[in-house]
């Protein structure tokens, strides 16, 4: 089918189309590669199943608003934007017609402010089974040892793949530049304008899916809800720029929709970070899994009033050391690595040498890097340094305070190992599903990784499943009330209270007290939402604000239920692993309970 980006009218072939509507239930709210890479790709697709030829709708009915047009029915809606989402467009566009929804404009997501890099294994066979082994241990005995699998086995090629797509990675001559971060045993890690790699991953993929004629993007709007019949989800709801609903039918529907930062009023997440996709699955009675796995950046800038902005794990990897307010290095206390040892153990490190002799008193921790020598820091970190610049400091001449802040999401919507949730129709990828890859705590630089590889995994299962389109009943063009000024300062107060308890409550450091009063607080923003709710009005921000306390909900729930410690989850009450009891990973099912299994 010809649909470029002007068409106005697409028809639909009543042959591949059921045509009875269904009874619908909606659950709101050119360069060159080194040869070891080419090497590497080889052996990787000629071990990868052949992709099934699936045949597309033909022509489709079309919608319009005054900022933009739209398909109602389409083959394959993404939900997300970021390296996931992108991906799996790009894999879904050969076979059918995609829909990319992203709530504002295309790059706005965690993959364009991923500073650190990607960690990918380019040296063979032994290579790939020391990231597997680095990626294993950084879990704390959780990691879904098939999922880590596939992750560094696919990468490879899925990196090759980016690179002749027109990614540019930092480069010494012909030679890709390899640095290394926390708890990684070589360097691994490729870099883009020094710290800016996710941006440029977001660049090159953006592009490439902006040249395809089957893919099409719809800006600056957010998925209210999902629309099931029999069993499988078939449509998804989108709240338009105008504050009006549409509902979009499709084949089969991908969560990519990134994480849920926003939830702590700490966070290196950008503001679309909301987790409205973890949210709209759940909703639906979609799994969840390991929700209490929060992973909180142990190094974000920490002065009054500025931002958190993210100081990335790779000024640790170049040689930065963490010293207290005494001056004293103090990383030998807690890990053999020191500085360079897992993530969730430098966080709460730096959370304990902050702490004062009083309750609220706060010490300041500081990374130092003016012992660094041989190394323009400013070209190597260009970004940072002009951030740093802004606030009067410099990485080669002054101490940077920092302290942790939420950054990534280790659960989210389970799936297999190929994207497949626990709804027939509904897939999942990147930071909002949870394979089990990154157990109790992701190792640094996976995440882009996770993106690129699953989220080609879960095309193709769509494509696989070779689902038919059901068409909604319909349900589209409906306008929502605004909420008056009044009420929207009301609203980013209810939302701020729910994130400094969340803070305060679900940190790093936990206990059942505190979690008890995590979960009394979130019930508190469920009923102010609700109160603003029953008058009929609605907003983007409304929709965000519940998923946040419903995520917040879930991170809670199952926190309270794993009564031991273990990777970025540390409870103060049970401050000790339990394997005999807690080696299996939290499960909360449509029936709202937390159960543990094992993967």
């Amino acid at each position: 089918m010809d649909w470029s980006p002007c068409s106005r009218t697409l028809a639909v072939n009543p042959a591949q189309v059921q045509t009875v509507v269904a009874q619908s239930r909606v659950v709101s709210s050119p360069i060159s590669l080194p040869d070891s890479l080419h090497r590497v790709a080889a052996r990787c697709r000629s071990s990868l199943t052949p992709k099934p030829r699936f045949r597309p709708l033909p022509q489709l009915s079309v919608i319009a608003s005054e900022f933009m047009e739209f398909a109602r029915q389409v083959d394959f809606l993404v939900v997300g934007a970021g390296v996931a989402g992108l991906r799996a467009a790009v894999e879904l566009a050969d076979h059918g017609d995609v829909l990319v929804v992203t709530k504002e404009s295309l790059g706005e997501s965690n993959t364009h402010y991923a500073q650190g890099g990607i960690a990918v294994a380019l040296e063979g066979d032994e290579d790939v089974a020391l990231h597997l082994k680095d990626t294993v241990a950084a879990g704390d005995g959780l990691v879904n040892r098939g999922a880590a699998q596939v992750l560094v086995a696919e990468g490879p090629l899925r990196v090759a793949e980016l690179i002749e797509w027109g990614a540019k990675f930092d480069r010494k001559g012909n030679q890709l530049v390899r640095t290394r971060e926390g708890a990684h045993s070589l360097p691994r890690i490729l870099h883009a304008n020094g710290d800016a790699t996710g941006a440029e991953i977001s660049r090159s993929l953006v592009a490439f899916a902006l040249a395809h004629p089957r893919i099409h993007f719809v800006e600056w709007a957010t998925v209210t809800g999902l629309v099931e019949a029999d069993g499988r989800v078939i449509a998804a709801d989108l709240l338009d720029h105008d504050n009006r609903l549409q509902r979009v039918s499709a084949r089969s529907v991908l969560i990519a929709a990134g994480g849920a930062g926003q939830v702590y009023s700490d966070t290196t997440n950008p503001a679309v970070a909301t987790g409205d996709g973890i949210a709209l699955a759940a909703r639906a009675g979609a799994e969840l899994a390991d929700m209490e796995f929060y992973q909180f950046h142990p190094t974000a800038f920490s002065l009054p009033g500025a931002p958190r902005f993210l100081l990335s794990e790779a000024l640790r990897g170049e040689g930065a050391y963490l010293r207290n307010d005494k001056g004293e290095r103090f990383m030998e206390r807690y890990h053999p690595l020191l500085e360079l040892a897992p993530r969730d153990v430098v966080a709460r490190a730096i959370t304990r040498e902050g702490m004062g002799a009083t309750p609220g008193e706060i010490r300041v921790v500081y990374l130092d890097m003016r012992h660094v020598k041989g190394l323009d820091l400013h070209q190597r970190f260009p970004g940072i340094s002009a951030f740093l610049t802004r606030y009067g400091l410099d990485l080669h001449r002054d101490l940077i305070p920092v302290r942790p802040a939420a950054h990534y999401l280790m659960g989210g919507i389970r799936t297999d190992l190929a994207g497949r949730t626990s709804l027939r129709g509904l897939y999942a990828a990147g930071e909002a599903a949870c394979t089990g890859v990154h157990g109790a705590n992701r190792l640094a630089s996976n995440s882009l990784l996770e993106g690129l590889v699953f989220g080609a995994r879960a095309a193709e299962s769509m494509l696989a499943d070779e689902l038919p389109l059901v068409v909604a009943a319909e349900e589209s063009g409906s306008g929502l009330a605004v909420l008056a000024e009044q009420e929207e300062a009301h609203l980013e107060q209810v939302i701020a209270g729910l994130q400094r308890s969340m803070w305060d409550y679900a940190g790093l450091l936990r206990e059942e007290s505190t979690l008890h009063q995590g979960l009394a607080a979130q019930a508190e923003c469920d009923a102010a939402l609700d109160r603003l709710t029953r008058q009929g009005k609605g907003s983007r921000r409304l929709v965000e604000a519940y998923a946040m306390s419903a995520v917040a909900s879930v991170i809670l729930r199952s926190a309270l239920a794993r009564t031991e410690s273990r990777g970025a989850h540390f409870r103060i009450d049970y401050p000790l692993r339990d394997d005999a009891r807690f080696h299996k990973h939290s499960v909360l099912g449509r029936d709202g309970l937390v159960r543990f299994e094992e993967w």
